[in-house]
């Protein structure tokens, strides 16, 4: 069984804003991928970014700098 961990989750409404996250994310080097949204959070598309929990600065820096549309950013063991 895989151990679980800290992630940092961002979820979003809609599913063309999580592909922007994800393409935004590769382009800058911004390490996660894109997963369906754990059950414990909910999230109008049903899918959401995972990153390390080393990498919620950059992710923040980035919704910011990039004018993102996201629904939350949670820290969560998944």
């Amino acid at each position: 069984m895989r151990q679980k961990e800290e992630k940092c989750v961002v979820t979003f409404r809609t599913t063309a804003a999580a592909m922007e996250m994800e393409r935004t994310c590769k382009a800058a080097g911004v390490p996660g991928r894109l997963i369906p949204v754990p059950r414990t959070i909910t999230a109008g598309c049903g899918m959401c970014w995972a990153a390390p929990p080393s990498a919620r600065e950059a992710v923040e820096e980035l919704v910011v700098a990039k004018h993102l549309m996201i629904d939350g950013i949670y820290a969560i063991i998944l």
